[in-house]
Parts: C-alpha cells; sequence; structure tokens
C-alpha cells in the first residue's frame, strides 16, 4: 500500500522506529517532534493520515486533534491516536473527538500497518495503490493508468489524481473546496476556477469513450461521480 503519513511523536527513538516500519510496508512519512512541527509538516504537504501521540509537550495530541477537526483544511485527515494509556475513557475522548482509531503502546509492527491500511481503506481509498472501477472505467494507481472499456485514456497528472477521488467515492458530492483540499492539497493558494479548467478537461478526455457525462454538476455543491454510466 502507498500513501503519505505524518508522524507525531515527542520521543526520537519510537519516531525511528515507526518511521522504519512504515517505510519498510511501502509509505512516505515525515516527522514532527510537536503539535508546532506538525503544523509547518502541514503546511508543506498534506498527509494522507496522521499518527498522533496523544502525550505532547506544549500543546496535547488531543487538543490537537481537536483543533485539526475544526479547520476545513485539515478535517478530513485520518488520524490514528497513539499513546500509552489504555483506559476505555481515554479511548471513548480521542473517537469522540473525530479520531479515526486508537493504538495504544506497546503494538506491534503488524498491528500498526494492519491499522494504517484498515483506516485508509475506509476513509482515503484515492490514497492507497488498490484498483478502483466504476462501469468499465478502471484506474489503476500502481501503473497510474486508467482503462475505458479497455482502451487506456491519456490522462495529465492532475486529471488523474482528479479521478482517482471521484471514483474512489462514487456518486458522492464534492465542493469545489475539498477537492483542492483532495487534490492540490491545502498548501497550496489555488482558486476554485482551477477545479473547474481540470474538472473540464477530464471531461474532455472522457467523452470519446463515452464517459464524459459520468462527471456531473452539482449546483451549489460542487461534482460528483456517477456510478451510472
Amino acid at each position: 500500500m502507498s500513501g503519505r503519513i505524518l508522524l507525531v511523536d515527542d520521543e526520537p527513538a519510537i519516531r525511528d522506529m515507526i518511521g522504519f516500519t512504515l517505510s519498510q510496508a511501502g509509505f512516505s512519512h515525515a516527522e514532527a517532534a510537536d503539535t508546532d512541527e506538525a503544523e509547518a509538516e502541514l503546511m508543506r504537504d498534506r498527509p494522507d493520515l496522521i499518527l498522533l501521540d496523544w502525550m505532547l509537550p506544549g500543546q496535547s495530541g488531543i487538543d490537537f486533534a481537536r483543533k485539526l477537526r475544526q479547520d476545513r483544511h485539515t478535517s478530513e485527515i485520518p488520524i490514528i491516536m497513539v499513546t500509552a494509556h489504555n483506559e476505555e475513557d481515554a479511548r471513548v475522548q480521542g473517537l469522540n473527538l473525530g479520531a479515526d482509531d486508537y493504538i495504544a503502546k506497546p503494538f506491534s509492527p503488524r498491528e500498526l500497518i494492519a491499522r494504517i491500511e484498515a483506516v485508509l481503506r475506509r476513509t482515503r481509498p484515492e490514497a492507497t495503490a488498490a484498483l478502483v472501477q466504476v462501469g468499465n472505467l478502471i484506474l489503476d494507481p500502481k501503473s497510474h493508468r486508467v482503462f475505458a472499456s479497455q482502451q487506456i485514456l491519456d490522462l495529465g497528472p492532475t486529471e488523474f489524481r482528479l479521478l482517482h477521488v471521484f471514483m474512489a467515492h462514487p456518486d458522492r458530492a464534492y465542493s469545489r473546496q475539498q477537492l483542492l483540499d483532495l487534490v492540490w492539497g491545502a498548501n497550496l493558494h489555488v482558486g476554485e476556477r482551477t477545479v473547474d479548467m481540470h474538472v473540464s478537461n477530464l471531461r474532455k478526455a472522457l467523452e470519446p469513450h463515452g464517459y464524459g457525462n459520468m462527471i456531473q454538476t452539482v449546483r451549489g455543491v460542487g461534482y460528483r461521480m456517477s456510478s451510472i454510466d
């Protein structure tokens, strides 16, 4: 599986161990020792998932998770809380704040990767290397190819990422801002008209194969991909 993980933990030995585990499993990752460093990393590049330690110097992990969920730029990034706390009340508190999962130290590398993969499959399938299919349209992230009725489509990298988001959640309506965050990342200051331009390019690429109408405009909202071709 692929994807980019932001690891937030104040213990260098823990970061080294988890970082090695992530690399061995095929994930890229960035590291932060506290929430200030984590915020700087979030500005540089949007991760597909955050591994967030509960106990951090300065602002706690639980307070930082609350802040992330209240910010529209980071509200949809999956969070797994990593902590030494194993009490039921602590787990419930983290999950109620919007964490997607919870893993208590000590844990095995296999358990950590299994939890990460499960959360990504559930929340960000476009961040995985799994093949996705809508009707006779197939997108293969590993080969970076899209097949329409067994014919290869010629797509630019942005159109490919945009189509991946749509196909990962067919029939879901996305606002332009949500697409900006998911495809371009919150750190890039591009306007919503950029989304319109690339959606238009994507439709033009799909039209010769009879799939242009699958990308629908949702008035007052944004766009969705219909699962009915």
